[in-house]
């Protein structure tokens, strides 16, 4: 059997091209994860990969649909190979049933790992230069709408802080931290300026 492999990192990105792609191929069964791909803990790739039976291909669209960096795609080839398993990467060209495609596979694996790591690492800067030209704050923390009503009830005493975090659905961390933030905020407002 022909088993397609299909990947986007959030789920708003749209499979429609890598599932034309399948399509055109012949393939006989799909599996579609919308999620990183920074990791194999993935409930369709992890489906597939129990599924595949000898014999089978494991057709990907290419190798960062499969998998962010070397050892994770190594790791899930070589589970393929005991399995009597071949894989193929459209876009690499790579087919593991020849030695040259075994180390192309390697090689690919490589340059996307590279790749994934200098995007990371222009990201990590480009943030480090914004912060120093003060125009990155970091993400706005979400305040439910009726934070203050809730910390109301619950400093009169009407409700236990459980049940506001309950309610607020945050942790216990977020929950004091928060009230602490906004009581900071409110003795700030208050003082008297000079």
């Amino acid at each position: 059997m022909k088993i397609g492999y299909i990947r986007v990192s959030t789920q708003e990105q749209n499979t429609i091209r890598q599932e034309v792609l399948m399509e055109s191929l012949g393939v006989d069964e799909v599996y579609i994860d919308r999620m990183s791909g920074k990791n194999t803990n993935r409930p369709e790739l992890q489906r597939m990969m129990e599924y595949v039976r000898r014999g089978d291909t494991v057709i990907v669209e290419s190798i960062s649909r499969f998998a962010r960096n070397t050892r994770d795609l190594l790791d899930l080839v070589e589970r393929l190979t005991a399995k009597g398993v071949e894989f193929v990467s459209k876009k690499e060209a790579i087919d593991t049933t020849t030695p040259t495609g075994k180390f192309m596979l390697t090689i690919f694996g490589a340059v996307a790992e590279l790749e994934r790591e200098y995007i990371l690492q222009r990201q990590r800067e480009g943030i480090a230069i914004a912060k120093e030209q003060g125009k990155y704050t970091g993400r706005k923390a979400k305040q439910p709408p009726d934070f203050d009503r809730v910390v109301g009830q619950w400093r009169r005493g009407e409700i236990t802080a459980v049940e506001a975090m309950r309610t607020l659905k945050m942790s216990k961390t977020t929950f004091y931290r928060r009230v602490q933030q906004t009581a900071n905020r409110s003795v700030g407002k208050n003082q008297v300026q000079p």
